[in-house]
């Protein structure tokens, strides 16, 4: 990679270089020196008759759902891919502006910018990022994909000449890959991940005990009572929504045996997409899964039981990373920090025009 130009070092006296975990249900941002200061809901609130954002991140998710007809307040990703381009620039751009608050206001700040993105994404949609990025004031944007980001966020060998066997279970994708030698050998991306499991608790409770709830609902169960495997403790809570039959407000109690009967099919199909990606790795490399074991990151790897479950089914280790929730950003975070020596790890796109 070619080395800093003096605009380059001129840039970086007044602006402050990011990384970033742009995803379907959190953003989380790391800026270097200072460490992780942001991590919200990937949620915007705008206002449609002036075009004006209302709200970014936890403000806005908490008027999901409870807006008028002017008002929208949804994601601008999903399944970890930009859906709305120009509500996603937007977001972007709040938070450049709040990392950048305490810089000159007569200095544009213009920081460098890592940020992790889907396994297998088109070049449409990694152009997409990079463009919505760099309008909203990025000098500079470095893809990584966000299995290789979490793999360096949990210091796992990756370039090694050993396999590293990773699930990343975010809110939009589950993504699974087999790293050795600095690069992805075999990888599976799927939709059975956070929100889709939020989507199933809310068709249960719909069929089963005709209750219409919302998403925020369904996600504190979710997190609350959420299991795979029994944990004999029986948990339950109260939930609250709109009786389909009498079309009135009602309370009821949902067990965690509940939730284990709605997510169940998501998860099956989560498990047989990691025996799928075992038995496409080579042999060599299957032999070191056996040894180190699989590593789960992502929010969706502290679903109560999924890591001892998916250890019965493969017959392999496995191990929930250390803070499994923040690991692509600390791997973005990495990158940054010896840019020199992971470079090889970013993905190639015709808009990164700025040298590292």
């Amino acid at each position: 990679m070619a080395a800093f130009s003096p605009l380059d070092n001129l840039w970086s006296l007044f602006s402050k270089d990011i990384g970033m975990d742009l995803g379907t249900a959190n953003t989380l941002v790391y800026v270097k020196g200072r460490g992780i200061v942001i991590n919200e809901p990937s949620v915007v609130a705008i206002n449609l008759k002036t075009n004006q954002i209302l709200a970014v991140g936890k403000d806005a998710k908490k008027m999901v759902g409870r807006t008028p007809g002017h008002i929208v307040a949804s994601r601008p990703l999903r399944y970890g891919v930009v859906s709305d381009f120009e509500v996603t620039e937007k977001m972007l751009k709040y938070f450049f502006d709040k990392v950048h608050s305490e810089v000159s206001p007569y200095f544009p700040h213009r920081p460098r910018l890592v940020i992790g993105v889907p396994l297998g994404g088109t070049e449409v949609e990694r152009r997409a990022v990079v463009q919505a990025a760099k309008n909203a004031g990025a000098r500079a944007v470095y893809l990584v994909e966000e299995p290789m980001a979490a793999a360096i966020g949990a210091k796992l060998p990756i370039a090694e000449p050993n396999g590293v066997f990773i699930i990343d279970i975010g809110g939009g994708t589950a993504e699974i890959a087999v790293i050795s030698l600095g690069g992805i050998v075999i990888s599976k991306s799927i939709r059975y991940a956070g929100d889709k499991l939020n989507d199933d608790i809310i068709n249960f409770v719909r069929e089963e005990f005709k209750l219409a709830i919302g998403e925020r609902t369904a996600e504190e169960v979710k997190i609350a009572i959420g299991s795979v495997k029994d944990s004999g403790q029986n948990h339950d809570m109260v939930i609250k929504g709109r009786n389909l039959i009498t079309g009135l407000p009602q309370e009821m109690i949902i067990k965690e045996k509940h939730v284990r009967e709605a997510i169940k099919d998501s998860i099956e199909n989560l498990i047989e997409a990691v025996q799928e990606t075992i038995e496409r790795t080579p042999p060599e490399l299957v032999a070191d899964l056996m040894n180190r074991g699989l590593i789960m990151a992502g929010g969706g790897s502290l679903l109560g039981g999924l890591a001892e479950y998916l250890s019965e089914k493969t017959c392999v280790p496995v191990k929930v990373a250390e803070d499994p929730m923040t690991a692509v950003v600390r791997g973005t975070s990495m990158i940054l920090e010896d840019l020199d020596t992971l470079s090889e790890v970013l993905v190639d796109t015709d808009l990164q025009q700025v040298p590292l």
